[in-house]
């Protein structure tokens, strides 16, 4: 059942809790080989002398985060040998990926780039693939660890750890590189993997139950294709367990979600729309106003940083007082309106106090949307399923916000930077209709029984 808090004091103690605390950690985990694989690996290699077009092909090692859901339901259904039986499910596999994160950067860190190129490449999709594997357990483990209302609270830690591994990751490792070596820098963060892998070992394993009617619909979807996972023979049982690892999580969905399911999976696919459109020509609005790249890394990257982490902080209080829905909705029109403030800046003096305002709120509003939106996405996973169905949601979440996003530029060339701001607000109206219409139309039930999970 969720605690009900009935004050903002008492709402503001979920910060107290140890899963909640313990997200930090397993935040910053999840953070840290993400720039170890983009932008920190592009500069160490261009730092080398590598050419950029090689540089370019090493940025589809980042498909492996696109692609996750293909391999999520393994993780969802598939014990490890051993590890499992030692550690459970989610922490089994949680080590595992971390072990490959760390394997993959010290080998990054023992490669000479100019000596074999290849073997970079190899480790850099080592760390990736292990990475995102982590991402689908870790995301699982936020959702089946703690009670529905808390998922704004773990939503915010997670950010908070996730930004503060990003920093280190990236200014912290051209740091460690400037006054050492890339192969310093690299090892270093092998080491700082030891935080997640500490945290792994630490944190208890959630008792998750899989209720009747999950089971019951196995068995019919089994039924319906003509195999059944009880009868001998190593084919039926494959195909019994493809059934129900892989297509019973989307008929779940759809089942329980009815007429609701695409306006719910249309929710999803636009909700980000307004904020990464937006987000594309940002550094280049602020270069372009005539703005310092010091002036920028201080409003934009520093205290831009303290102010995401204080919305999604807020975000998380306000899933527990208020729930999911009216949040997501102050999230939506938030993000929408305050890129309006960005046409404001747009056609006003250069003026750093300006900024600073205008990133205050951008950011601020950002927080709050990221962490009440992924409470949102967590809140509609069957706890039978939560890796595969999340790593479904999280993917669709970006997909068509990234594909709009690489027209951002041609709309600021045809039409500058204010109407394109104006364009960047108005995108953010269909997801503010959505969540209006969820809100007065969805019945609870679509919302997984958050019953099953245990708020331990």
């Amino acid at each position: 059942m969720q605690t009900q808090f009935r004050s903002w004091s008492e709402a503001l103690t979920v910060y107290t809790k140890p899963r909640v605390l313990g997200m930090i950690f397993l935040g910053f985990s999840a953070g840290l080989p993400f720039l170890l694989v983009f932008s920190t690996l592009s500069g160490w290699l261009r730092d080398e002398g590598i050419s950029r077009s090689v540089i370019g092909f090493f940025s589809w090692v980042g498909i492996t985060y696109s692609i996750k859901v293909f391999w999520a339901p393994v993780v969802d259904r598939l014990p490890l040998p051993l590890l499992t039986r030692w550690l459970g499910k989610r922490r089994s596999w949680m080590l595992l990926a971390q072990c490959g994160i760390a394997v993959g950067l010290i080998g990054m860190a023992l490669t000479d780039p100019h000596q074999d190129i290849t073997r970079i490449a190899l480790f850099a999709l080592v760390v990736a693939f292990s990475s995102a594997t982590q991402d689908i357990t870790v995301d699982a483990y936020r959702i089946e660890a703690v009670d529905r209302n808390l998922q704004g609270a773990m939503a915010a830690t997670y950010v908070f750890g996730y930004r503060v591994a990003l920093l280190a990751a990236g200014a912290g490792a051209f740091y460690i590189a400037e006054y050492y070596s890339w192969m310093v820098a690299y090892l270093s963060m092998a080491g700082l993997v030891l935080v997640g892998i500490t945290t792994t070992l630490t944190i208890r394993e959630p008792q998750v139950t899989v209720d009747r009617r999950t089971a019951e619909l196995e068995q019919k979807v089994e039924s319906m294709v003509g195999v059944n996972h009880r009868r001998p023979g190593v084919l039926n049982r494959l195909a019994a367990w493809f059934l129900d690892a892989v297509i019973s999580p989307f008929v779940e969905f759809f089942n329980r979600s009815g007429r609701f399911a695409l306006f719910i999976l249309l929710l999803i696919g636009i909700y980000k729309l307004s904020d990464i459109t937006m987000g594309v020509m940002a550094n280049p609005f602020y270069l372009d106003l005539g703005f310092s790249k010091t002036e920028i890394a201080d409003v934009t990257k520093v205290f831009g940083f303290f102010m995401t982490i204080a919305g999604a902080a807020l975000g998380g209080i306000l899933v527990v007082r208020y729930g999911i829905m009216r949040p997501l909705l102050l999230g939506a029109a938030l993000v929408a309106s305050t890129n309006l403030l960005f046409a404001l800046l747009a056609v006003s003096e250069p003026s750093l106090s300006l900024l600073a305002v205008v990133i205050s709120a951008d950011n601020l509003s950002g927080g709050i949307a990221t962490s009440v939106f992924i409470a949102y996405l967590s809140s509609l996973t069957n706890s039978a399923y939560t890796a595969t169905q999340y790593a479904l949601f999280s993917s669709l979440m970006t997909l068509p916000a990234k594909v709009l996003g690489g027209f951002s530029g041609i709309i600021v060339d045809g039409y500058g930077y204010p109407s394109f701001f104006i364009y960047a607000s108005l995108i953010g109206i269909p997801a503010i209709l959505l969540v209006w219409y969820l809100i007065r139309s969805q019945p609870p039930a679509i919302v997984a029984d958050e019953s099953e999970q245990d708020a331990g």
